[in-house]
This record gives structure tokens, sequence and C-alpha cells, in this order.
């Protein structure tokens, strides 16, 4: 290793740090500490850029309240494009806002007697719980949107979780509660994708109306789910990551594992490998934490080295752009995005102070961090981006016809 090469370890004392920002790129030297160092200096190193991310995000977010806590704080900021996550996270997200079910999610010992919690029509999900009845209220909630008429036609998963988060943005207003996800992510235009929407309970609902329509207990219910649409509309967001905005690049934040995360990954073998659209990257910045090992050989566990084995990940840069650290993302995302939005909040004081250009030139990681937290919007451009990509495979026609020969 030559001295240009070597990396020195500079570590401060923890009662001289002022910032959560200088706590991770100074206190935390070693180890799992590392790690954590690393991802926190590549999504640093991502907003900086002004490279547009994604995000994907498994498990109970929004049952848990991590939503309100940090997740949103996050989305606000403009940095992140879209967003994949499961069809659970999007129906429990209306709980809060029930009438009649005001703070209804209450906190449980992870190992209680859930035979009592049953007895007592207590659902139990780790250490949040609330009552059966506010399952049954949602479950009524989604059955008369999904009935309305603006959802009387096919669909992709986004257009229907934008509807959703319509809707519970009023019921929000009208009972007085803290906007959730769906509605914050309506308001930002930020497209949600659900690789798997028929294992949740807003698919449920929809089959219990399908069922309902099929035996002649109703007369009309023509919702349904469009997936060839969700997924060629997520190929054109990454087409637009790579091709339509200043950084040329895009990156993503993977929070837990499953289908999110594979959904996630999918936009760039599809363009490529799929659609045979030429000049396609896999995401530049990688930054993920996950609980499981790698030797599960899940996808779930796979860390970023191997995705680039499949494209999905930049070959020449995954080296010193991505990273994945085995934890629980509930455990340090509170902490990285307080972080960030700190540095944020810093760099937009400095600019009322000296001015854009002044601080531009002196801080140029600024330009990335004050990007304008309206966003990206993405779901506002969704036709005229899918439009584009459509132009390409129509330009792509020989190759893709020889693609079908065997």
């Amino acid at each position: 290793m030559t001295d240009n090469e070597r990396k020195d370890v500079h570590v401060r004392r923890v009662d001289e740090l002022e910032t959560l920002e200088e706590l991770f790129t100074h206190a935390l030297p070693a180890f799992g500490g590392a790690y954590l160092r690393r991802a926190f200096s590549i999504l640093d190193a991502a907003i900086s850029s002004g490279c547009p991310m994604t995000m994907s995000i498994a498990g109970p977010v929004t049952v848990s309240g991590q939503h309100q806590a940090w997740l949103i704080p996050l989305l606000e900021a403009g940095w992140f494009a879209y967003l994949s996550t499961t069809d659970a996270v999007c129906y429990h997200d209306g709980h809060r806002s029930l009438t009649g079910h005001r703070d209804p999610i209450h906190e449980v010992p992870i190992f209680g007697d859930d035979g009592a919690l049953k007895d007592e029509g207590t659902i139990r999900v780790t250490d949040m719980a609330f009552d059966e009845e506010v399952l049954l209220d949602q479950d009524k909630f989604i059955s008369a949107a999904l009935m309305s008429p603006e959802f009387q036609h096919r669909m992709t998963g986004t257009e229907m979780r934008y509807r959703l988060g319509a809707l519970y943005a009023a019921q929000e207003k009208k009972t007085g509660v803290t906007p959730g996800l769906l509605s914050t992510c309506h308001r930002l235009a930020i497209p949600i994708f659900v690789g798997a929407p028929a294992d949740g309970s807003i698919f449920l609902n929809s089959m219990k109306l399908w069922a309902m329509r099929e035996t002649g207990l109703l007369d009309k219910y023509d919702f349904e789910i469009d997936m060839h649409a969700e997924v060629f509309e997520s190929c054109a967001y990454h087409r637009w990551g790579l091709f339509d905005q200043p950084s040329g690049a895009i990156g993503t934040l993977i929070l837990g594992g499953g289908v999110p995360k594979n959904f996630n990954l999918q936009p760039e073998p599809a363009l490529s490998q799929v659609l045979g659209i030429p000049d396609v990257r896999g995401y530049l910045f990688d930054v993920q934490f996950v609980t499981s090992p790698v030797t599960d050989g899940s996808l779930s566990s796979c860390p970023p080295g191997e995705a680039v084995t499949w494209g999905k990940v930049d070959k020449d840069s995954y080296l010193q752009t991505t990273e994945s650290v085995p934890v629980d993302y509930s455990m340090v995302m509170p902490f990285i995005v307080k972080a960030l939005l700190d540095k944020r909040a810093r760099f937009a004081k400095r600019e009322a102070e000296v001015g854009e250009e002044e601080l531009f030139s002196e801080e140029p990681a600024a330009l990335g961090y004050l990007r304008p937290r309206e966003g990206y919007r993405l779901y506002e451009k969704r036709e005229l981006l899918v439009k584009k990509l459509e132009d390409d495979v129509r330009g792509n026609a020989e190759w893709l016809r020889e693609s079908i020969r065997y």
C-alpha cells in the first residue's frame, strides 16, 4: 500500500464534538462503528453531489411511527425521487386518522402473553399493538375508497397510492392528526411502488370487492392494478435519473430487504438486459442497512458487490460509493437523518448570511444539500417520462424482436 492509498484514522473525543455529523465522522473509528461511518459518508457524498436518490423500506415503518419520527422529515428534504415499500406499510399508514380511534397504537412487551392479547382483541406487531377494531375500520375505509368513482379503472399501483394519499390527507385533516406517509408523498408527488401488491390488506380488500362482484353482490367493480405499467414506470424513472437530469446518475438507500429491495434494484436489468436499452448503468451510490447475514443466500442480504454482477450497481465506483451495514435500520436512521438535516440547516443558515453565490463557492456540497424542498415531483412527470421510454423501446425494435426467438 502506497502513502497515497493509506487511510489514516483521525479520532476526536466525543466531549469535543458539537454536531452529530462530527460524531459520525470522527468518533466511529473501527469495527461496526466504521461501517456506520462509511455509510454516513457515502450518503453525505450522494446528497452533496446532487444525485437523486431512491429508497426501499421494508418492515412496519408506519404502524411503529417511524415514518413520523424520521422518514417523512427525510423525504421533505427534497433528495429522494421515489419510494419502494410494501402494501402493509401503505395500509397501516391510515390507522391514526380513523374516526373514533385517536392514538390507536400503543406499546406492548415483545415477550409478553400473546394468548392474553388475543383474548382481549389486541393485535401485536413486535412491540406495537392496536385493537382488532382498528383493522376492521381500516378495511371499511379502504373498501369505500376502492369503490369510489376515481378508482374504477385499470391503473398502476403508483396511481392507486397517489389517489389513496389524497383520501388519507382529507381524513387526517378531518380528525386533526399529523400527516402520514401516503399523504406526504401525495403532497410531494413522490411515487410509491409496491412490488408484491397481493401480499397485503389493501389488495385483500380489493379481492373482497372483486368476489362480491363475481358473486352478484356488487353490480360493478372495475379497479385493477396494472403491474406491467407499474414496472415500466419504475424503469422510466431510472432512465430519467441517468439521462434527463444534471448529475447523470442515481443513488439508492435500502432499509431492510425483501421485495421492496428487489423491486428497487430491478430497473437497471429491466432496461438493459430485458428491454435492451443501451448505455444503462446501475446505481452510483448504494447504502443499505440489513440484518440478514450474507451466508443465507437471500436477496435481502446480498451486498452491493453482488448487485454489481447483475448490473444493478455501477461496477466502476462501487468500492468507493457503496456500503452494506449489518444492523436494524430502526437503531441508526434517526441519528443519520438528524445529522443530515442538521447539515442542511447549517448550509441554509450560512446562505442567509452570505448569499447563495458565496456559499456555493466556499461549500460546494451546499448545492446538493439545498435542493428545492418540493423535490423532483416525478409522479406529475410520469406520463412524459413513460413516453420517452416508450420511444426508446420503439427505437430498439430489431433487438427486441430477436430477443423473443429461441
